[in-house]
């Protein structure tokens, strides 16, 4: 008796265990279609979009002028009143040379101002040759414009505010007009621009007839992440390299609060014209391990559709997709998308 209550009690317990064991089973079964498991994505619904197309380039920054400091003569330098790296001011001056021969031009300027002076007066009164007028001022105007000239070469000034990015001689050299060997040419110092820098920059000559003086630009440099700076085309080549198939662009940039130096470096990107693409966030876009092969996923009856694409321009955190398989209004699967494979079951999530 006892044994057959015990083997009633082992039967009931393998019938539970069975039941425990069947109920998972029909729960999956509710999330499944014919075994197939059913992937959660979002979708953002495919549109045109008003883009501006543009190109970008590489360059390094360089002065707006440059300008090599030297007198029209060679001659004993008496003073030079700045240092490498000095910031000067427009007028301000730089280099003084010897006045000898400046001062003895005065001596017969001046003279000769009282002669004119002397000889201006007999004229008014009809007592002297207009001739002998006419050759003595015009060599009163020849030592003017000699004294003019001297003063000019005698203290060189500086021709804009910038910085003083060479010194050459000492005071008390003499300047021979050799050039100096670093930068090929004569010089006492070497005067740059920085509130105003320019970058040149070669394009492809398929771009020549979209870049026009004044259009505005936009450049990025490594040194400042996330930050742009504004900047305008100044200058166009008139011709084509024949060897590069480019022509050489020269783009301004206003640098008042000196974050920028010469020789930086820089991508400088141009808007060439407005028109409309199918853009679409870069992170839908998916490539093949192994090959250069981008595709994406467009869900369609709830099913996943894997699409090829060839990418266009991008433009910030979007990219152009250029393809025959996709039209507007397709919903392309921006969430959940690395899990899928063709024809994958797909429910879209709110």
């Amino acid at each position: 008796m006892k044994m057959k209550q015990l083997n009633t009690f082992i039967g009931l317990l393998a019938v539970l265990a069975i039941s425990s064991c069947s109920a998972p089973k029909e729960e999956a079964e509710t999330n499944t279609e014919s075994g197939r498991l059913v992937e959660r994505v979002r979708v953002t619904t495919l549109a045109k979009e008003e883009i501006t197309r543009s190109i970008e380039y590489s360059a390094s920054l360089e002065p707006f002028n440059t300008v090599h400091m030297v007198p029209a003569s060679p001659g004993r330098i008496e003073a030079i009143h700045v240092e490498l790296g000095d910031r000067v001011g427009k007028g301000q001056e730089l280099v003084r040379m010897n006045d000898a021969q400046l001062n003895q031009a005065r001596i017969q300027l001046n003279n000769l101002k009282a002669d004119y002076a002397r000889l201006d007066t007999l004229k008014k009164l009809g007592s002297i040759a207009e001739q002998q007028y006419e050759q003595l001022q015009a060599q009163y105007e020849a030592a003017k414009e000699n004294v003019d000239f001297l003063e000019d070469n005698t203290l060189l000034l500086a021709p804009f505010n910038g910085l003083i990015s060479g010194k050459y001689h000492e005071a008390g050299e003499m300047y021979s007009g050799s050039p100096v060997a670093e930068i090929g040419k004569a010089a006492i110092l070497t005067i740059i621009q920085v509130d105003k820098l320019k970058a040149i920059v070669s394009i492809s000559e398929k771009y020549f007839p979209n870049i026009q003086k004044g259009m505005p630009v936009s450049v990025t440099f490594d040194v400042y992440p996330g930050e742009k700076f504004a900047g305008q085309v100044f200058r166009i080549a008139p011709t084509i390299n024949p060897q590069s198939r480019s022509f050489e662009i020269e783009v301004s940039m206003d640098n008042p609060a000196g974050k920028l130096r010469p020789g930086m470096f820089g991508r400088v990107t141009i808007g060439l014209e407005n028109t409309e693409a199918t853009v679409l966030p870069a992170l839908a876009i998916l490539k093949m391990q192994g090959s250069n092969v981008r595709y994406l996923f467009v869900e369609r009856n709830g099913k996943a559709k894997r699409v090829e694409v060839t990418l266009g321009d991008r433009f910030d955190d979007k990219v152009e997709v250029i393809s025959s398989e996709l039209q507007s209004g397709d919903q392309i699967i921006v969430e959940g998308q690395a899990r899928l494979l063709d024809g994958a079951l797909v429910e879209v999530a709110d």
